[in-house]
């Protein structure tokens, strides 16, 4: 069986040329959003982004062209849009049809010359050299915080430890705050904190990348106490592996805050034991499993994270001063919950809603006891298994006129005094968000959790503001505390530039490595105690290989830490000089 498939303007057209007569196949294949067939087959079901479409029999040697479209307002614009784990089946067979997952190619960096200071990513925010330089092969590291920053080492394949002289001293400063003194003859690290002493020897291991040290004094302290990253591994299973290098990265950029998206419609990923039919049920996505296969190569894919592993990856993240923050799904993104657990639905309810991804009952009802069984549950378990004490509970993308069609819900919102939609999330969102307080967490939830007529979540939630900086500015207005993660410019599965040979999503916007510095975390002054911090976001609907990450994070991840850690701005021109050295620190092409 031959297949090939290319974009043509709006269109996608895919060949298929079968190598013996079929009857009656069907071309199964999932895509960034719903899909159809508008020549050469007609669509017969679909599943959020899984598309069915019946074709005519196929001949021996004769090519038949399928064209299909993007739904609900989308257009490809790029190889990642083209179908995902393309496959035919017929009454007697599955077919597997030859998908090659490309990947990004790793944009081009200009040659703009040599970066005029010190070669580390974020930049320091006091630099007083002193004359000279000199080598270092190896420092001393007789502190736990030092031998974590050898460790990361010997991962990289790099030397740390050695016998260059490290003195340590202790002194009242900020969280994660340091001061580095380099002389000819030794090396004195003052810091308050672990985190402090842990980023004075990344700095220092940065600056050992590029040959001799330079001698003089870095003072440097983050500007937010919340630097982090996301990682969905809802849509893609990541190796564990992969999830450890992923924290080194993290490390070498003192960004301090995983957020592990390991539930959502495609997958709960979490070997959890109070319902692990939830896991079993939905680790694999594929013909014959309960969801087919979502943003796949295959026509088989995924696996869970057991309890063990999620420990082991706690552990790896906090030798490397990371906090993990986990995420479940509540009330939409949960269509795991409501397949695997029918009676979290109202069975009278008759309502049309549809998610942005094409999902249908995507949503658990709070008027069903079922629901609160489940998430109560839940979040019990996940909550106490990660130590950091913050639970993220979801609470984006809810379809319009979630519940309208619920008698269940209707009755509720009557007794309740809500109106809409919006209000019913809020008290949702709200009564788990105090089961989480009363479990001695403290909640998180995407900027949506603001809405409604009681305020939102409350109970001292964290919001990340995703569709851009206004809900989150509102959100800070109204007391809460807010990370930005505005997907214009830290979404780092979007798209480098609108080429047709580039990867990635556009929904958002096409991210170039300067728009992601090319805005201000506190546009007002008047919030900048509640604006609490910066965090960069990766979605994974289509990415089916592990090492498609590394080239679309990097080097665009650079930007996230800046953003994060920096007081004062950096030029784009800078930024790409310095992302030309890091590119030897973190090759894309060759991850551990």
């Amino acid at each position: 069986m031959d297949y090939a498939c290319r974009l043509d303007g709006a269109q996608i057209i895919c060949t298929l040329t079968s190598d013996r007569d079929l009857s009656a196949p069907i071309f199964c294949f999932s895509g960034m959003s719903p899909m159809t067939a508008t020549e050469g087959g007609e669509r017969l079901r679909g599943k959020g982004s899984f598309t069915e479409v019946a074709l005519p029999d196929l001949k021996a040697g004769q090519p038949h062209d399928v064209v299909v479209e993007y739904t609900h307002g989308h257009r490809a614009t790029n190889r990642a849009w083209l179908p995902l784990g393309p496959y035919l089946r017929t009454r007697d067979e599955v077919i597997d049809l030859p998908y090659q997952p490309l990947g990004c190619v790793p944009p081009a960096l200009p040659d703009l010359g040599p970066f005029d200071g010190l070669p580390l990513v974020p930049q320091p925010q006091n630099w007083v050299p002193s004359g000279g330089t000199v080598v270092v092969t190896g420092v001393q590291c007789a502190d736990k915080a030092l031998n974590a920053v050898a460790d990361l080492a010997t991962r990289r394949g790099w030397r740390f430890d050695g016998r260059f002289p490290v003195k340590i001293a202790t002194a009242d400063m900020d969280l994660d705050a340091y001061q580095l003194e380099i002389t000819p003859n030794s090396i004195h690290i003052t810091a308050g904190s672990y985190g402090g002493r842990f980023y004075a020897g990344i700095t220092l291991l940065t600056l050992m990348q590029a040959g001799r040290l330079p001698c003089g004094v870095i003072t440097d302290a983050p500007r937010f106490g919340w630097r982090g990253q996301h990682l969905d591994t809802a849509r893609h299973y990541y190796q564990p592996r992969t999830i450890l290098d992923f924290l080194d990265l993290m490390a070498l950029l003192k960004l301090n805050r995983f957020h592990w998206h390991f539930a959502d419609d495609e997958a709960f990923r979490l070997q959890i034991d109070s319902y692990p039919e939830l896991w079993r049920k939905t680790e694999i996505c594929g013909e014959g499993h309960l969801l087919p296969a979502l943003f796949a190569g295959a026509i088989e894919a995924g696996g869970s994270y057991s309890k063990d592993t999620a420990r082991a990856i706690i552990a790896h993240a906090a030798a490397l001063n990371i906090e993990v923050m986990p995420e479940i799904e509540a009330p939409a993104h949960a269509i795991t919950i409501t397949q695997v657990f029918p009676d979290t639905r109202d069975p009278g309810d008759n309502g049309p809603e549809t998610s942005v991804q094409g999902y249908q009952g995507n949503c658990v009802n709070p008027a069903m006891p079922k629901t609160w069984e489940v998430l109560k549950a839940i979040a019990k378990e996940v909550g106490a298994l990660f130590p950091f004490g913050h639970l993220h509970l979801g609470c984006d993308e809810l379809p319009k006129d979630t519940w309208m069609g619920s008698p269940k819900a209707r009755a509720l919102m009557a007794e309740e005094g809500l109106e809409t939609t919006q209000d019913l999330q809020g008290w949702t969102i709200a009564k788990l968000a105090g089961i989480v307080a009363r479990n001695g967490q403290r909640p998180a939830a995407w900027e949506e959790a603001a809405q409604g007529s009681n305020g939102g979540i409350g109970h001292g939630a964290i919001l990340f503001s995703w569709t851009g900086q206004g809900p989150g500015l509102e959100a800070a207005r109204a007391g809460y505390d807010v990370v930005m993660t505005p997907a214009q410019h830290v979404y780092l599965d979007m798209a480098h530039s609108a080429d047709p040979d580039d990867w990635g999503a556009s929904w958002a916007a096409f991210i170039s490595l300067a728009d992601t510095i090319d805005w201000d975390p506190v546009p007002d002054p008047a919030l900048a105690d509640k604006i609490i911090g910066v965090q960069g976001t990766f979605w994974s609907e289509f990415t089916t290989e592990d090492n498609q990450i590394w080239p679309m994070l990097m080097p665009r991840i650079l930007g996230v830490a800046v953003k994060a850690w920096q007081i004062n701005d950096i030029h784009a021109d800078d930024l790409a000089r310095l992302a030309v050295s890091y590119r030897a620190i973190w090759p894309v092409e060759t991850p551990l």
